[in-house]
């Protein structure tokens, strides 16, 4: 009978480590060919007409919308396309719930003004903000006019902002930042107190139930707005669709763009209901999915493209829907980021007007996510990466460890951990009387600096390609606030000579400060918000000719132009 022999131990263990080795050798293959992947196989499909459509926009947020309504006042005749995913229109981010409605200015966001080395406040990012919102308001104003926005109080109205802070050196900077800001013509009116009684006067919550003894600071600025762009987005929406010109198609994912060999772009569209295909050629092609707009700016393969990544970032908010809380809290309370936190955890409590009731949400707190969009999927991230932008997402990401480790923190938040946060801004607060409601999804930006290199970057971002035929908007904050202003400066650079032509007077009678700086000039400061005021039923306060650098007084809103009760114009 003969013996058997068994594999020795060692020959076990070599042939195990050429398993492991040839595993790994396989992923690093497959990871590869996943980073050099192509975005889109084959030939473009055939168009299923002919003759190009003038503009396909993707998306039915505010901005795709903002930029629609644009092109419809300045060309009526054209044929414009719109797609959106959802079965609504303002389903993602410009969705009341999914943002914090602040009409940005600058009043009270203290990130927008930081400290210099030598003590002084920098107030460029602050004034170039108001600029911004001052152009939305001229905006929005010239659509009431027009009847395509019938209802101001339904999507905008005065809400003051305020910026509170504690602590000795906190304290200083704001006061700092008060007369660095209040000697700006856009700026005029901020108030600035220490006493308790005062801010008490203009945010009862935040001061009820405080210690005394601890000291405390807050600016106030009775200009400051809550907006709804949900149904700023709806109400334009339907007021585009009264173009037989215009066409608007629900429940359709863009899932193709391939340029043709005269400049015009073949859009594969996905029916989600039918799930049928059809393709539309048109001249232009906007952008404007939110999150999703890094992925279709991917696909459209132009070179622009590789220059961008993307880091999502979700926020979610405590909301007191009980009138015993938010109807006694008509402010947005703006607070300062702990040390060492990114500023998109600045703290706030929002005074808003929802589904026609008075809401009070305080946050943001931030939710990790791989999704792009808050009905999208976990595989966002993941299909956004390929061989151009991996490395400056890993350096990005190593450059950032205080924001890596902010969303670790976020992610392992209680309720009480959050009340606890709360309470230092709503002493009194019950954690019976909240409930915590996730809003939209956010998509920074990771950018190639050619000086800076890659760099992770706060704020929005036009993409175009160098012939002007498709444009895209990344980014966030301020965003919805200052889409009319974003718009246009698509409209400049997709389409420079019509907006050097009769486009760019068009849209001087449709902004009148087009081109020029109200900050610069009291009086047209004056003249712009007057008109918008009246418009938009919105407080005025009368800028004083030849503004000095001085603090000024705190004047009183004008109210002839107003009523100045929220219920009032709810009703």
């Amino acid at each position: 009978m003969n013996d058997v022999s068994k594999p020795e131990p060692r020959s076990r263990s070599r042939r195990g480590l050429k398993i492991a080795g040839a595993v790994v050798l396989a992923l690093l293959l497959a990871f590869v060919a996943f980073l050099y992947r192509p975005l889109y196989f084959g030939p473009a499909p055939v168009a299923d007409n002919e003759k190009p459509v003038d503009v396909v926009v993707i998306g039915g947020g505010i901005m795709s919308v903002t930029l629609a309504t644009y092109l419809q006042e300045m060309e009526p005749g054209w044929q414009v396309r719109l797609f959106e995913r959802m079965d609504e229109v303002a389903g993602e981010s410009s969705n009341g719930w999914n943002n914090a409605g602040t009409g940005h200015s600058g009043f009270a966001e203290l990130n927008y003004t930081p400290e210099e080395k030598d003590g002084s406040i920098s107030t460029g990012k602050a004034v170039d903000i108001a600029e911004q919102f001052e152009v939305s308001r001229q905006f929005w104003a010239h659509e009431v006019a027009q009847g395509r926005l019938p209802q101001p109080s339904a999507f905008i109205n005065a809400t003051p902002h305020m910026s509170f802070v504690w602590g000795d050196e906190n304290i200083a900077y704001l006061h700092k930042r008060q007369l660095a800001l209040a000697s700006n013509p856009l700026f005029y009116g901020m108030q600035y107190s220490q006493d308790h009684d005062r801010i008490g006067q203009w945010a009862p919550l935040v001061m009820e139930g405080r210690n005394a003894s601890q000291k405390v600071a807050a600016t106030y600025m009775p200009l400051g707005t809550d907006v709804n762009f949900g149904v700023i987005t709806r109400q334009l929406t339907s007021a585009l669709q009264r173009n037989p010109n215009f066409r608007m198609q629900l429940s359709h994912e863009v899932r193709g763009l391939r340029q043709n060999a005269d400049k015009t772009w073949n859009v594969t569209v996905h029916d989600l209901r039918t799930k049928q295909d059809t393709t539309v050629k048109s001249r232009f092609v906007f952008i404007g999915a939110g999150g999703a707009s890094l992925k279709l700016l991917q696909l459209s393969g132009i070179p622009e493209a590789k220059n961008y990544a993307g880091f999502p970032v979700g926020g979610q908010f405590l909301a007191f829907q009980s009138p015993a809380v938010a109807g006694r809290h008509d402010v947005k309370v703006y607070g300062k980021a702990e040390a060492g936190s990114p500023p998109m955890s600045v703290p706030h409590l929002d005074a808003r007007r929802l589904d026609g009731h008075d809401v009070t949400l305080f946050g943001p707190f931030a939710l990790q996510s791989t999704k792009f969009l808050k009905n999208g999927s976990w595989t966002d991230l993941f299909g956004s990466v390929n061989h151009d932008n991996l490395g400056g997402m890993a350096k990005v990401g190593a450059e950032n460890l205080d924001l890596v480790r902010y969303l670790m923190q976020q992610a392992m938040l209680s309720d009480a951990d959050r009340q606890a946060e709360l309470v230092k801004y709503y002493p009194k607060a019950r954690r019976e009387d909240w409930k915590l409601v996730t809003a939209g999804q956010r998509v920074q930006i990771i950018k190639r600096d050619p000086k800076k290199g890659t760099v992770l970057q706060f704020g929005t971002e036009i993409v175009t390609d160098k012939d002007g035929t498709i444009a895209a908007l990344l980014g966030a904050s301020p965003g919805a606030s200052t889409s009319p202003g974003i718009m246009i400066a698509v409209l400049e650079k997709a389409f420079p000579d019509q907006m050097k032509g009769a486009w760019g007077a068009r849209i001087r009678q449709i902004v009148p400060s087009y081109g020029m700086k109200l900050n610069e000039s009291a009086e047209l400061t004056n003249r712009i918000r007057r008109m918008t005021s009246k418009a938009l039923n919105l407080p005025y306060i009368e800028v004083p000719a030849g503004l000095s650098k001085a603090a000024p007084s705190a004047p009183t809103p004008r109210q002839e132009d107003r009523n100045l009760n929220r219920e009032q114009q709810a009703l």
